[in-house]
């Protein structure tokens, strides 16, 4: 282990200049238009996950974007771990918020990073993160010290509802056999609060459409006779919700867990600063479920969100019409034991129900996924608590996240398997959002945390 430390102290520059590299490809795989990158994306992976020392590296197509694979099979005796991540990204928009090129990655010290951040998109969520065990790979391999067969599975439609992994992995349920998932598309809690993350809500994503008059109508001449698609959309979505801010879609909670007294309590002991909490997001006040608290209302409550929604005119000054339609993209993250398609259908039914005559409502799924929890209680997440400990020497906090990947209850239900939420980003890093960020401080723990991970694994299993 000493030899692969000093692997990794040695290579800093080199793992940084690569993935800035990586960086600047622009994979959005929402947009077709960026299906060449995408692919340039995955070229570049697998060239460095050959050049890292993996085996039967190899880019399989899919009906959307590839999927690179590669291994490392040292013993059959040992222990398999199967890697995953992304290097697909969202969309960089809004162009206009962005203090550098999304796609020409910069170095930039911040409050929370004073050594040092990326800022580009993909940094967090999820290059760098899925970077980091590459690296660590070169630095175990390059050094002689593999304590456990290793095998990566990277995709490049995680940000599009990985459509076709699920695909894959049942047609190559062989080659990806293993004993665990390691993935690290997740966050810690601060730089000096380690923290693993132990559950993720579920996720039911929509799109709604309201349809009034055959066309765009004078708001003058009609404006008061014709229902507004705009105006009517917008009642729909706030009787969403009740004065508590709880969702009033009947059924809706009928399969919500509730957690104990003494669970949320200590979910609460977790380290929470609100006024610093509100002060990052330039924001007087929270906004959420009547009574839970933010941690609560972020991890454990399911949540109904508009994402985006337009209709009407909205160029530069004005046009006075009576729009013909009006759209709503609308999130739904999800918690156990809730099923996003039932709750995708309890939500067409009742937007259904409540449109009022005069227009045509209309529901369309994009995807979903199923919650996921992972115990606390085994080698997998032991041996990721001994790794935590021995770089940042502290015990890391088990930790439910607000956020989704779906993949994880689909790898359960294909491989048999748990995964291990082995994440090192922080939740102010952008993700998703403008100047995205990773910072190097993480990005270097990352990597020199995970080869602990397969020494304790190896020992523990």
């Amino acid at each position: 282990m000493n030899e692969v430390q000093s692997y990794i102290e040695s290579k800093k520059e080199d793992f940084l200049k690569e993935l800035l590299e990586l960086l600047k490809i622009p994979s959005i795989s929402a947009d077709p238009a960026y299906k060449d990158d995408v692919a340039k994306a995955a070229e570049f992976i697998s060239t460095q996950l050959t050049s890292c020392g993996a085996e039967k590296v190899e880019v399989f197509p899919t009906a959307g974007h590839p999927i690179v694979y590669g291994e490392k099979i040292v013993d059959p005796a040992l222990p398999t771990v199967l890697v995953y991540g992304h290097y697909d990204v969202q969309p960089p928009d809004p162009l206009d918020l962005w203090e550098s090129g999304p796609f020409e990655p910069v170095i930039k010290n911040t409050k929370l990073h004073p050594t040092g951040a990326i800022f580009a998109r993909g940094a967090c969520d999820d290059k760098g993160q899925l970077y980091m065990h590459m690296k660590a790979f070169e630095a175990m391999n390059s050094a002689g010290y593999l304590p456990c067969n290793m095998k990566f599975m990277l995709e490049g439609e995680e940000e599009v509802g990985s459509v076709n992994l699920e695909t894959f992995c049942r047609e190559h349920k062989d080659k990806l056999s293993c004993d665990v998932v390691l993935l690290s598309d997740t966050s810690i809690i601060a730089n000096d609060v380690p923290s693993i993350t132990t559950g993720l809500r579920g996720l039911s994503y929509l799109e709604v459409e309201v349809v009034g008059p055959n066309k765009d109508l004078h708001s003058g001449v009609y404006g008061g006779a014709v229902a507004n698609p705009v105006n009517v959309l917008c009642s729909m979505i706030a009787s969403l919700k009740d004065e508590n801010n709880k969702i009033s879609i009947p059924g809706f909670y009928d399969d919500v867990v509730e957690l104990s007294k003494a669970e949320r309590d200590q979910m609460n002991e977790a380290p929470f600063d609100l006024g610093n909490y509100k002060e990052a997001l330039d924001i007087e006040e929270i906004m959420g479920e009547e009574g839970y608290t933010t941690l609560e209302r972020t991890s454990i409550r399911p949540t109904l969100d508009v994402n985006g929604m337009w209709g009407g005119y909205i160029g530069e000054g004005a046009k006075t019409v009576l729009p013909s339609k009006a759209n709503a993209k609308i999130s739904m993250r999800l918690v156990p034991n809730q099923d996003p398609e039932k709750i995708t259908k309890l939500f067409t039914e009742h937007f259904e129900k409540i449109a009022p005559p005069g227009v045509k409502v209309s529901v369309t799924p994009h995807h979903g996924g199923m919650p996921a929890v992972t115990p606390i209680d085994t080698p997998e997440y032991a041996a990721a608590q001994k790794a935590m400990e021995a770089t940042f020497g502290k015990n890391p906090i088990p930790q439910r996240s607000g956020g989704s990947i779906p993949i994880v209850s689909m790898f359960e239900d294909v491989f048999g398997v748990k995964s291990v939420l082995l994440g090192f980003g922080l939740d102010s890093d952008d993700i998703h959002s403008p100047n995205e960020h990773f910072g190097l401080f993480n990005f270097y723990k990352g990597i020199e945390t995970i080869p602990y991970f397969y020494k304790y694994y190896s020992e523990l299993k």
